[in-house]
């Protein structure tokens, strides 16, 4: 292995010089791919009959889904029978104190497309809406709980016996409180009574919860404390760009901290986490033994199923940020992914009880993509829309996802949405004839998509806001026959899990329930940031799930 690997360095020393950095990536790629391929067969081989468990179980699952290698579909359909029956002869209780064990088991079940939410009959997320149980065995307790939840976009169970109901804001500040002065995490540090050597930050725990931090970069106090984390961690990175964690190198603790960077979206070869030429991705292969798995420690002594494991999903990991896909926790994005562009719906009928002139829109784009939208969360939707001419980008070659949208654009993007002409009419003084969004939006308005915000204006050079997006878009959900009613009840129970639902319009409320109820938005955020301006890569996502609900893909 250490020729192997001397190897690969002088040829990649060697591309860089003469064939340039676009040879070399290629190389590296080439090697990662190779790696994953030959540890995936080596774990098909060796994980012959996977059962409920920390080794041998869960994470030969989560790696091998997640890399799309070929196993017989029979593997993964005996491993949730036996996930079947271990649940059931527990009747549903698989840890009286340990919850990670619901957490780990959610995350395998999602990767292979199977809802957690009932196993032989049993909701194993309803645990973790225990908060009290959930942290009980420390950190990892609210750091799983969030990957487990945010793996498949999971809403927060209401779990009935509870002494105290979970939010997700509740975990990520059970998380935040336990950072130490050197800005990372350790697991029984940031506590009263820790002792001193738990207040040294561990790279492992630090890598674990930042995976669980990533989704929730909107907020300042978390945003502060990932970069002091990531900060921690490249001062603990060693010269051969590993880390020792448990007072030794080892493969396992370099493996988190490159799951965490692609959670994050920060580049393997930042030059923070590169040292004396090492990056992090160095330091894993190194532990590589080609036919045999992974390495635990540096000493050599020999492969180790756990450290194989874990290697080698921190390679599919590192994979799927190398080629833009969703990231090794973020399956809820894939799991909505579309078919290919060139399938449509085979029904072309939608629901029985839509607006008749509310049509299927085949693609007339195949293909259509933008190079800024290639590791975006919402690249799938935004590329099923635009290859259906539903939605532009600001120029051919770029999107501009984060980008506002104007009420203009978005009545636009609403009617191509759903397959309507275009209509002239003269409802709203300020928006001239002769402009190009008239006709959608007198098409819009027709069909009781929008109104205006005064009488006689409709401001389609105004930024649209969430609540008014959310508006629109129900009102086109009834156009296409969902049931858009909700009592002011379950509009209450569906927007009281957000700490900012009373800052919502009331006129708007009923609207953004009915959006979360039907997986429209998110019910993983923490706040619905009603007034706040909606980017264009999230009005996208709304379309595109409005669409599929509708049955109009």
């Amino acid at each position: 292995m250490r020729v192997m690997k001397t190897g690969l360095s002088l040829l990649v020393a060697l591309m860089i010089l003469f064939g340039g950095g676009q040879a070399a990536h290629a190389a590296a790629n080439q090697t990662v791919k190779a790696a994953i391929e030959d540890t995936a067969q080596y774990i098909y081989n060796t994980v012959k009959t996977p059962q409920v468990g920390s080794i041998g179980g869960e994470w030969a699952i989560l790696g091998l889904a997640r890399s799309e290698y070929k196993v017989p579909e029979k593997y993964y359909r005996d491993y949730y029978a036996n996930v079947e029956a271990y649940v059931k002869e527990r009747k549903g209780v698989l840890h009286d104190k340990k919850y990670t064990e619901y957490s780990r088991l959610t995350v395998a079940l999602t990767s292979i497309g199977k809802d957690p939410r009932d196993v032989a009959g049993y909701n194993l997320l309803m645990p973790l809406g225990d908060f009290d149980k959930t942290i009980w065995q420390g950190i990892n307790g609210p750091i799983w709980a969030l990957i487990a939840l945010d793996s498949g976009s999971y809403p927060m169970p209401q779990n009935p016996v509870a002494a105290t109901q979970a939010t997700r804001a509740m975990y990520v500040d059970e998380i935040l409180s336990r950072q130490l002065s050197d800005g990372g995490f350790s697991l029984f540090g940031g506590i009263a009574g820790a002792s001193a050597a738990d207040e040294k930050s561990d790279p492992d725990i630090t890598g674990m919860a930042l995976q669980a931090l990533a989704k929730y970069q909107d907020r300042d106090d978390v945003k502060k404390v990932t970069g002091e984390a990531l900060e921690c961690l490249s001062r603990l990175q060693n010269a051969n760009g590993g880390f020792a964690g448990w007072g030794a190198g080892n493969s396992e603790s370099c493996v988190q901290v490159i799951v965490a960077l692609t959670e994050l979206g920060v580049p393997l070869d930042d030059q923070r986490f590169v040292k004396n030429g090492n990056t992090l991705l160095d330091n894993l292969l190194t532990f590589y033994l080609p036919g045999e798995g992974f390495l635990h420690t540096a000493d050599r002594s020999g492969s180790n199923q756990m450290a194989t494991e874990q290697g080698f999903y921190g390679l599919v990991a590192a994979q799927r940020a190398q080629e833009g896909k969703s990231s090794l926790y973020r399956m809820a994005d894939d799991a909505k992914s579309p078919a290919p562009v060139v399938e449509t719906n085979t029904t072309g009928a939608g629901l029985p009880g839509k607006h008749a002139d509310v049509k299927i829109v085949p693609p007339v784009y195949p293909g259509k993509t933008f190079p800024d939208i290639s590791a975006h969360v919402n690249r799938a939707e935004i590329e099923a829309l635009a290859a259906r001419g539903i939605i532009s980008g600001k120029t051919d070659t770029s999107f501009d996802p984060d980008a506002t949208m104007t009420r203009g654009e978005f009545a636009a993007i609403v009617v191509r949405g759903l397959g309507l002409s275009e209509k002239a009419g003269s409802v709203f003084a300020d928006v001239p004839a002769q402009s190009w969004y008239a006709g959608y939006v007198g098409s819009a308005y027709s069909y009781g998509i929008v109104s205006g915000v005064s009488a006689g204006a409709f401001n389609p050079e105004g930024t649209i806001t969430r609540e008014e997006a959310a508006v629109m878009v129900a009102r086109a959900a009834k156009l296409c026959g969902l049931d858009t009613a909700l009592g002011a009840g379950a509009v209450r129970d569906m927007l009281a899990q957000f700490t900012d639902y009373i800052t919502a319009s009331d006129w708007a409320r009923p609207s953004l329930a009915f959006c979360y109820r039907e997986d429209i938005l998110s019910r993983a955020d923490l706040e619905i940031r009603p007034g706040a301006a909606i980017k264009r890569c999230e009005v996208a996502g709304m379309l595109f799930r409005l669409l599929g609900a509708a049955s109009l893909l």
